[in-house]
Protein backbone atom coordinates (compact mmCIF):
# COMPACT_ATOMS: atom_id res chain seq x y z
CA UNK A 1 0.00 0.00 0.00
CA UNK A 2 1.14 3.39 -0.72
CA UNK A 3 0.04 5.36 1.90
CA UNK A 4 -1.94 4.70 5.51
CA UNK A 5 -2.85 6.74 8.26
CA UNK A 6 -4.62 6.60 11.14
CA UNK A 7 -6.78 9.91 11.56
CA UNK A 8 -8.33 8.57 14.61
CA UNK A 9 -5.68 7.82 16.92
CA UNK A 10 -4.83 11.12 18.65
CA UNK A 11 -2.09 11.00 21.69
CA UNK A 12 -3.02 13.57 24.46
CA UNK A 13 -0.20 14.16 27.23
CA UNK A 14 -1.63 14.02 30.48
CA UNK A 15 -0.22 10.69 31.91
CA UNK A 16 3.18 8.94 31.65
CA UNK A 17 4.01 8.92 28.15
CA UNK A 18 3.82 4.83 27.96
CA UNK A 19 0.08 5.52 29.10
CA UNK A 20 -0.87 8.35 27.66
CA UNK A 21 0.13 6.46 23.97
CA UNK A 22 -1.21 3.09 25.18
CA UNK A 23 -4.91 4.22 25.93
CA UNK A 24 -4.70 6.13 22.55
CA UNK A 25 -4.12 3.42 20.27
CA UNK A 26 -6.31 0.84 22.03
CA UNK A 27 -9.19 3.40 22.52
CA UNK A 28 -8.70 4.72 18.86
CA UNK A 29 -9.33 0.84 17.89
CA UNK A 30 -11.70 -0.06 20.51
CA UNK A 31 -9.91 -2.11 22.34
CA UNK A 32 -10.53 -0.07 25.85
CA UNK A 33 -13.50 1.62 26.71
CA UNK A 34 -13.47 4.06 30.34
CA UNK A 35 -11.22 6.96 31.01
CA UNK A 36 -7.47 7.09 30.75
CA UNK A 37 -7.31 7.15 35.02
CA UNK A 38 -8.79 3.30 34.38
CA UNK A 39 -6.59 2.36 32.20
CA UNK A 40 -3.45 3.63 34.00
CA UNK A 41 -4.30 1.82 37.37
CA UNK A 42 -5.58 -1.34 35.51
CA UNK A 43 -2.45 -1.65 33.72
CA UNK A 44 -0.39 -1.34 36.73
CA UNK A 45 1.11 2.17 35.55
CA UNK A 46 0.11 4.43 37.56
CA UNK A 47 1.33 2.70 40.46
CA UNK A 48 5.23 2.61 38.67
CA UNK A 49 7.33 5.59 41.09
CA UNK A 50 10.88 5.82 40.40
CA UNK A 51 12.93 8.01 41.17
CA UNK A 52 17.13 8.34 40.10
CA UNK A 53 19.13 8.89 43.41
CA UNK A 54 20.14 12.88 41.17
CA UNK A 55 16.55 13.07 40.17
CA UNK A 56 17.56 12.71 36.62
CA UNK A 57 14.71 13.01 33.82
CA UNK A 58 15.35 9.27 33.50
CA UNK A 59 13.67 8.26 36.65
CA UNK A 60 9.72 8.38 35.05
CA UNK A 61 10.78 6.02 31.97
CA UNK A 62 13.58 3.74 33.93
CA UNK A 63 11.00 1.69 35.74
CA UNK A 64 12.51 -1.69 34.18
CA UNK A 65 12.60 -4.26 31.48
CA UNK A 66 10.30 -2.47 29.17
CA UNK A 67 9.22 -5.33 27.21
CA UNK A 68 8.66 -7.24 30.94
CA UNK A 69 6.47 -4.43 32.09
CA UNK A 70 4.89 -3.52 28.87
CA UNK A 71 3.56 -6.70 28.16
CA UNK A 72 2.21 -7.10 31.73
CA UNK A 73 0.61 -3.53 31.21
CA UNK A 74 -1.34 -5.38 28.01
CA UNK A 75 -1.97 -8.48 29.75
CA UNK A 76 -3.54 -6.86 32.33
CA UNK A 77 -6.38 -5.42 30.26
CA UNK A 78 -6.69 -8.68 28.57
CA UNK A 79 -4.99 -7.36 25.39
CA UNK A 80 -3.06 -9.45 23.12
CA UNK A 81 0.49 -7.64 22.45
CA UNK A 82 3.80 -8.31 20.31
CA UNK A 83 6.76 -6.12 22.09
CA UNK A 84 10.11 -6.19 21.34
CA UNK A 85 13.76 -3.74 21.50
CA UNK A 86 16.99 -4.22 22.68
CA UNK A 87 19.95 -2.14 22.24
CA UNK A 88 21.06 -0.58 18.63
CA UNK A 89 24.48 -1.56 19.31
CA UNK A 90 23.59 -5.18 18.84
CA UNK A 91 25.18 -6.85 15.52
CA UNK A 92 21.83 -8.08 15.05
CA UNK A 93 19.96 -4.73 15.01
CA UNK A 94 19.60 -4.29 11.66
CA UNK A 95 17.95 -7.44 11.37
CA UNK A 96 15.11 -6.61 13.81
CA UNK A 97 14.63 -3.22 12.60
CA UNK A 98 14.01 -4.03 9.36
CA UNK A 99 11.58 -7.03 10.49
CA UNK A 100 9.89 -4.17 12.88
CA UNK A 101 9.51 -1.94 9.95
CA UNK A 102 6.99 -4.23 8.42
CA UNK A 103 5.44 -5.92 11.31
CA UNK A 104 4.42 -2.25 13.06
CA UNK A 105 3.21 -1.23 9.13
CA UNK A 106 0.53 -4.51 9.14
CA UNK A 107 -0.66 -3.48 12.45
CA UNK A 108 -1.13 -0.25 11.08
CA UNK A 109 -2.87 -1.77 7.94
CA UNK A 110 -4.86 -3.75 10.54
CA UNK A 111 -6.43 -0.35 12.01
CA UNK A 112 -3.99 -0.41 15.44
CA UNK A 113 -0.95 1.64 15.96
CA UNK A 114 2.45 1.00 17.45
CA UNK A 115 3.78 2.35 20.43
CA UNK A 116 7.66 3.37 20.06
CA UNK A 117 10.65 4.86 21.84
CA UNK A 118 11.06 8.24 20.17
CA UNK A 119 11.96 8.96 23.19
CA UNK A 120 10.24 9.14 24.87
CA UNK A 121 6.84 7.13 24.13
CA UNK A 122 4.99 8.06 21.34
CA UNK A 123 2.82 6.11 18.81
CA UNK A 124 3.26 5.30 14.82
CA UNK A 125 0.01 5.71 13.20
CA UNK A 126 0.83 6.33 9.69
CA UNK A 127 2.90 5.42 7.15
CA UNK A 128 4.15 5.90 3.23
CA UNK A 129 5.81 3.75 1.20
CA UNK A 130 7.08 5.42 -1.57
CA UNK A 131 8.60 8.06 0.80
CA UNK A 132 10.07 4.63 3.22
CA UNK A 133 8.83 6.99 6.07
CA UNK A 134 6.52 6.68 9.39
CA UNK A 135 4.17 8.81 10.92
CA UNK A 136 4.53 9.77 14.50
CA UNK A 137 3.08 11.81 17.15
CA UNK A 138 4.17 11.75 21.21
CA UNK A 139 1.33 14.43 21.98
CA UNK A 140 3.38 17.59 22.62
CA UNK A 141 2.88 19.12 19.24
CA UNK A 142 -0.04 18.95 16.82
CA UNK A 143 2.44 18.50 13.85
CA UNK A 144 3.51 14.72 13.09
CA UNK A 145 7.07 13.75 13.36
CA UNK A 146 8.30 11.86 10.37
CA UNK A 147 10.41 8.92 11.21
CA UNK A 148 12.36 7.03 7.83
CA UNK A 149 12.22 3.98 7.90
CA UNK A 150 16.55 3.41 7.83
CA UNK A 151 16.36 5.33 10.93
CA UNK A 152 13.89 2.94 12.98
CA UNK A 153 15.11 2.90 16.34
CA UNK A 154 17.95 5.03 15.88
CA UNK A 155 17.96 7.70 18.62
CA UNK A 156 20.22 9.90 21.20
CA UNK A 157 19.13 7.05 23.78
CA UNK A 158 20.62 3.82 23.33
CA UNK A 159 17.75 1.64 23.56
CA UNK A 160 15.26 0.59 20.82
CA UNK A 161 11.47 -0.26 21.82
CA UNK A 162 8.55 -1.09 19.95
CA UNK A 163 4.78 -2.38 20.67
CA UNK A 164 1.87 -3.68 18.90
CA UNK A 165 -1.55 -4.92 19.86
CA UNK A 166 -4.19 -7.61 18.67
CA UNK A 167 -7.43 -8.61 19.95
CA UNK A 168 -8.64 -8.84 23.73
CA UNK A 169 -10.45 -11.32 25.95
CA UNK A 170 -13.16 -10.00 28.61
CA UNK A 171 -11.51 -10.40 31.96
CA UNK A 172 -14.22 -9.69 34.99
CA UNK A 173 -13.63 -6.48 36.14
CA UNK A 174 -13.45 -7.33 39.81
CA UNK A 175 -10.64 -9.66 38.76
CA UNK A 176 -8.89 -6.83 37.04
CA UNK A 177 -9.29 -4.50 40.05
CA UNK A 178 -7.94 -7.31 42.26
CA UNK A 179 -4.93 -7.67 40.04
CA UNK A 180 -4.14 -3.79 39.94
CA UNK A 181 -3.97 -3.78 44.14
CA UNK A 182 -1.15 -6.60 43.47
CA UNK A 183 0.62 -4.90 40.83
CA UNK A 184 0.43 -1.74 43.45
CA UNK A 185 1.82 -4.29 46.36
CA UNK A 186 4.50 -5.52 43.82
CA UNK A 187 5.72 -1.87 42.71
CA UNK A 188 5.73 -0.15 45.99
CA UNK A 189 7.46 -3.60 47.75
CA UNK A 190 10.24 -3.49 44.82
CA UNK A 191 12.87 -1.29 45.67
CA UNK A 192 15.61 -1.33 42.44
CA UNK A 193 13.32 -1.72 39.14
CA UNK A 194 16.78 -2.03 37.14
CA UNK A 195 18.78 -4.47 39.08
CA UNK A 196 21.79 -4.47 39.45
CA UNK A 197 21.99 -0.70 39.10
CA UNK A 198 20.86 0.75 42.05
CA UNK A 199 21.45 3.99 41.39
CA UNK A 200 17.36 4.14 40.40
CA UNK A 201 14.51 3.19 43.51
CA UNK A 202 10.89 2.62 43.02
CA UNK A 203 8.26 2.55 45.22
CA UNK A 204 8.61 3.00 48.78
CA UNK A 205 12.61 3.38 48.64
CA UNK A 206 11.88 6.23 45.53
CA UNK A 207 10.08 8.23 48.22
CA UNK A 208 13.91 7.97 50.31
CA UNK A 209 15.46 8.50 47.33
CA UNK A 210 13.67 12.10 46.56
CA UNK A 211 13.38 13.28 49.86
CA UNK A 212 17.38 12.81 49.87
CA UNK A 213 18.51 14.50 46.92
CA UNK A 214 15.81 17.48 48.02
CA UNK A 215 17.50 17.47 50.99
CA UNK A 216 21.05 17.61 49.97
CA UNK A 217 20.37 20.09 46.95
CA UNK A 218 22.51 18.26 44.85
CA UNK A 219 19.73 17.21 41.78
CA UNK A 220 18.75 17.63 38.02
CA UNK A 221 16.33 20.71 38.03
CA UNK A 222 14.39 19.69 35.34
CA UNK A 223 14.42 15.96 36.42
CA UNK A 224 13.08 17.43 40.23
CA UNK A 225 10.40 19.15 38.33
CA UNK A 226 8.85 16.13 35.89
CA UNK A 227 9.28 13.64 38.43
CA UNK A 228 6.84 15.81 40.69
CA UNK A 229 4.57 16.86 37.99
CA UNK A 230 4.17 12.90 37.12
CA UNK A 231 4.11 11.77 40.66
CA UNK A 232 0.74 14.26 41.28
CA UNK A 233 -0.90 13.05 38.02
CA UNK A 234 -0.33 9.45 38.74
CA UNK A 235 -1.91 9.84 42.61
CA UNK A 236 -4.54 11.20 41.17
CA UNK A 237 -5.02 8.35 38.73
CA UNK A 238 -5.22 6.21 41.58
CA UNK A 239 -7.71 8.12 43.83
CA UNK A 240 -9.71 8.20 40.45
CA UNK A 241 -9.39 4.30 40.15
CA UNK A 242 -10.48 3.42 43.80
CA UNK A 243 -13.40 5.86 43.87
CA UNK A 244 -14.83 3.30 41.13
CA UNK A 245 -13.13 0.27 42.56
CA UNK A 246 -14.56 0.69 46.15
CA UNK A 247 -17.90 -0.69 44.15
CA UNK A 248 -16.20 -4.37 43.92
CA UNK A 249 -14.26 -4.05 47.42
CA UNK A 250 -15.83 -1.88 50.01
CA UNK A 251 -12.90 -2.30 52.17
CA UNK A 252 -10.82 0.28 49.55
CA UNK A 253 -12.92 2.96 50.92
CA UNK A 254 -10.29 3.81 53.52
CA UNK A 255 -7.47 3.29 50.53
CA UNK A 256 -9.25 6.09 48.96
CA UNK A 257 -9.45 8.60 51.49
CA UNK A 258 -5.45 8.27 52.32
CA UNK A 259 -4.86 8.60 47.93
CA UNK A 260 -7.77 11.97 48.43
CA UNK A 261 -5.65 13.38 51.38
CA UNK A 262 -2.46 12.63 49.50
CA UNK A 263 -3.85 14.65 46.43
CA UNK A 264 -5.60 17.84 48.43
CA UNK A 265 -1.63 17.49 49.59
CA UNK A 266 0.34 17.78 46.01
CA UNK A 267 -1.70 21.15 45.53
CA UNK A 268 1.22 22.33 47.73
CA UNK A 269 3.21 21.73 44.50
CA UNK A 270 1.86 25.05 42.25
CA UNK A 271 3.48 27.00 45.37
CA UNK A 272 6.71 25.29 45.75
CA UNK A 273 7.65 25.17 41.87
CA UNK A 274 8.04 28.58 40.69
CA UNK A 275 8.43 29.48 36.95
CA UNK A 276 11.40 31.54 35.19
CA UNK A 277 13.30 32.39 32.18
CA UNK A 278 15.31 28.95 32.50
CA UNK A 279 11.92 26.83 32.94
CA UNK A 280 10.49 25.59 36.06
CA UNK A 281 12.56 24.71 38.80
CA UNK A 282 11.42 23.60 42.50
CA UNK A 283 12.05 26.68 44.76
CA UNK A 284 14.46 25.56 46.99
CA UNK A 285 13.23 27.68 50.54
CA UNK A 286 10.40 25.69 50.02
CA UNK A 287 12.21 22.40 50.25
CA UNK A 288 11.68 21.95 54.03
CA UNK A 289 7.75 22.16 53.11
CA UNK A 290 7.90 19.97 50.33
CA UNK A 291 9.98 17.04 52.21
CA UNK A 292 7.25 17.33 54.93
CA UNK A 293 4.36 16.94 52.64
CA UNK A 294 6.37 14.02 50.79
CA UNK A 295 6.82 11.76 54.23
CA UNK A 296 3.44 12.43 54.56
CA UNK A 297 2.58 11.17 51.42
CA UNK A 298 4.47 8.28 52.02
CA UNK A 299 3.33 7.38 55.21
CA UNK A 300 -0.62 7.48 53.38
CA UNK A 301 0.75 5.51 50.14
CA UNK A 302 1.91 3.24 53.47
CA UNK A 303 -1.85 2.65 54.83
CA UNK A 304 -3.25 1.95 51.64
CA UNK A 305 -0.71 -0.53 50.60
CA UNK A 306 -1.85 -2.58 53.86
CA UNK A 307 -5.14 -1.90 53.02
CA UNK A 308 -4.65 -3.82 49.58
CA UNK A 309 -2.85 -6.70 51.07
CA UNK A 310 -5.80 -6.84 53.49
CA UNK A 311 -8.18 -6.98 50.62
CA UNK A 312 -6.03 -9.15 48.07
CA UNK A 313 -5.71 -11.71 50.82
CA UNK A 314 -9.06 -12.53 51.10
CA UNK A 315 -8.63 -13.95 47.19
CA UNK A 316 -6.68 -16.94 46.09
CA UNK A 317 -3.65 -15.26 43.80
CA UNK A 318 -2.80 -18.18 41.15
CA UNK A 319 -0.39 -15.90 39.37
CA UNK A 320 1.35 -15.08 41.90
CA UNK A 321 1.66 -18.84 43.73
CA UNK A 322 1.38 -21.37 40.66
CA UNK A 323 5.07 -22.22 39.77
CA UNK A 324 5.10 -23.30 35.73
CA UNK A 325 5.89 -26.53 34.73
CA UNK A 326 9.06 -25.77 33.72
CA UNK A 327 10.49 -24.19 36.86
CA UNK A 328 11.23 -20.56 38.03
CA UNK A 329 14.37 -18.43 37.14
CA UNK A 330 15.61 -15.37 37.85
CA UNK A 331 17.07 -12.93 35.47
CA UNK A 332 20.54 -12.28 34.05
Amino acid sequence: MGEVILHDLVVQRESKSYTDSLYAVLTAAGRFKGPKFMLSALSGMAFIFTVHKRLLTLSVTAYGQWGIVHKRAADSLGVYTVTDGGRTRHPTFQHYQQEAVQWIKSSIDAGLGAIYWIPEFGVIHGYDDDDRIFYMQDGRASENRILLYDNFGINFTPFWSAQIFGENVDIPAKDMVLEALRLAMDEWEKPYPVMPNQDIASGRLAYAYLIQALEQGDYDEFGAVYILDTFRVSRKEIMLFLQEAVSFFPDLREAGLCYSKLVDMTGGLDLWIGSGTDGRKVNRGDIPALVAMLKEARMMEEQATDIFKQVSGRYPDLQRTTVPRWGLHTAR
